[in-house]
């Protein structure tokens, strides 16, 4: 295992979409550890390392809202644009006002996390290049910085962090839930078959083990 660190993350507003619904968006009850490997990777990532989340502490209590928001029904088409690219075609572009619609969207409200993470660096490493990255980090965390605003799933919902380092015994939410079969991550280690991976999301005591979460894919 390498270093651990302690992300305190919240915000006026989530969406962690689950992939069985559709037409409109529906939120998790939790971040899922995938979004919280995303959102640490907007404060430090590097090609040498991976982040693993361990624990996701829940300090609120679960709430959500239904929300409607305005979006472009069509997107360009990739094949155009590199066309257009060649100098072959002129890209046709999309009207906003005659391409919109309206969707619900039923996302969390008022939610505050603690994710407990350490990262592994991938490959050999030189001596030392392990406390060289957990310095790094670690200054980033205490000064604020990112490479781009972290986010609760989609990035009209920003999300804020600061290091924690108080006593993770004293969480004030105590529920204790069966949420379900949740999405661990995507397994990118054959790139012409990426799968989602599931485990079996129980929170205890507001609390969330990711080890041996016993993940299915």
């Amino acid at each position: 295992m390498g270093y651990g660190i302690c992300i305190e993350v919240w915000g006026d507003y989530a969406l962690f979409t689950r992939p069985e619904m559709k037409a409109e968006r529906v939120s998790y009850d939790v971040i899922t550890p995938s979004a919280a490997r995303g959102l640490i990777e907007a404060i430090y990532w590097h090609p040498g390392l991976r982040w693993v989340i361990d624990r996701i502490h829940v300090l609120k209590p679960i709430r959500f809202t239904n929300v409607r928001r305005n979006e472009v029904k069509s997107k360009l088409s990739a094949r155009n644009a590199q066309t257009a690219m060649n100098g072959a075609a002129q890209i046709s572009p999309i009207v906003t006002a005659s391409d919109i619609q309206q969707r619900a969207s039923l996302v969390l409200r008022d939610v505050r996390y603690i994710l407990e993470a350490h990262f592994e660096l991938k490959g050999e490493a030189e001596d030392g290049e392990a406390a060289k990255h957990y310095a790094i980090v670690m200054r980033r965390l205490r000064s604020g910085q990112c490479y781009h605003q972290p986010c609760f799933g989609c990035r009209e919902f920003p999300a804020h962090f600061k290091l924690f380092e108080g006593d993770l015994v004293n969480n004030p939410c105590q529920e204790s839930k069966d949420l379900g079969y949740m999405l661990y991550d995507m397994d990118f280690s054959d790139p012409q078959d990426i799968r989602p991976m599931f485990f079996r999301a129980v929170m205890r005591d507001g609390v969330i083990d990711l080890k041996d979460c016993g993940v299915v894919g």
